[in-house]
């Protein structure tokens, strides 16, 4: 065991990314079972349909699973008294300030991981006094850095500065990338584009057939004026980049943007029309996998990957 395996009494040090359309119970409960960490991704629900997704989850896996809640949601408490009263024991922050709630959940017993993007937030965050930080390059899909700090250079940065547990996130599909970042200093991995591009995945067929086809240069980090998110290029991102090209203001996004577009595309399949966000590391998945299955590989490569390095000589 590691300190992430052991924080979190799972098997392997492999979280699922609590994404927003795409982690449901089917994903949470299956990587889970696979001996990762599943995440419930309650940005995209209701306190109820959150509510029943974790009576579902505990149904269909007896291992832990946690709940990630980004901070932008409009109404938090109703989200974290779910989570109290279903007695979920992992909650995963993320874009927002870890201060808020990190102490509320602890004296309730809960393990808090925060989100970040910074050497900034990564020393805000245990200050807070959260158990563990997932450090997160620019490569990721979601919500991320305005800095456009690649991983390998963050994790870099953070990963001696900081005592408590590190995950590295952003472009890792592979064990190869895992056994990458756990020799820069990282305790584990957050895996969120690969799980996508699962049968689990609660996201729309054509969302995960696009993932599919994805090549190296077809993802873009934009709307930084907004919440920087890296989408797929498509219909929706071109129009996005007209109103760069004649010089545009935060408002004009804004109604561009609309409501609900990340639904529209990654949920409801309009390819086209919706925000289809996803991490650089689309232009590596070329087919649908199992979450378990997509576990399994990442682990047997690890290994081949740390007994190739053995046996490199200088």
């Amino acid at each position: 065991m590691n300190r992430i395996t052991s924080l979190f009494q799972i098997k392997y040090p492999i979280v699922q990314g609590g994404m927003v359309w795409a982690s449901g119970w089917k994903l949470a409960s299956a990587v889970s079972n696979a001996g990762g960490l599943g995440l419930l991704g309650a940005g995209s629900m209701y306190p109820e349909i959150l509510q029943e997704h974790i009576i579902k989850c505990k149904k269909a896996t007896d291992k832990p699973f946690g709940v990630n809640v980004p901070m932008l949601y409009p109404d938090l408490n109703a989200l974290f008294n779910i989570i109290i009263k279903e007695k979920i024991p992992i909650v995963f922050t993320s874009a927002g300030n870890p201060k808020t709630y990190t102490n509320y959940l602890k004296q309730r017993g809960i393990i808090v991981v925060h989100v970040v993007s910074n050497l900034k937030f990564a020393l805000k965050s245990v200050e807070a006094g959260v158990d563990a930080i997932v450090v997160e390059g620019f490569e990721a899909g979601g919500h991320n850095g305005r800095d456009e700090t690649t991983t390998l250079v963050l994790l870099s940065t953070i990963a001696g500065k900081v005592l408590i547990p590190v995950l590295a996130a952003g472009g890792i599909a592979t064990g190869s990338a895992m056994y990458a970042v756990m020799s820069l200093g990282a305790d584990g991995v957050q895996v969120g584009s690969r799980f996508v591009a699962t049968p689990e995945a609660s996201s729309h067929i054509r969302f995960k057939d696009e993932i599919i086809k994805a090549k190296e240069g077809d993802t873009q980090l934009t709307l930084k004026e907004l919440a920087p998110v890296r989408l797929l290029k498509n219909k929706f991102y071109q129009e996005v980049q007209k109103l760069y090209q004649k010089g545009t203001t935060k408002e004009e996004l804004l109604n561009l943007l609309g409501r609900a577009r990340a639904k529209k595309g990654m949920y409801e399949g309009d390819i086209e029309n919706g925000e289809l966000e996803i991490g650089q590391v689309s232009g590596l998945i070329h087919e649908l996998k199992p979450a378990g299955t997509i576990v399994a590989e990442m682990i047997s490569e690890y290994k081949m990957t740390q007994k190739r390095m053995s046996s490199v000589k200088f």
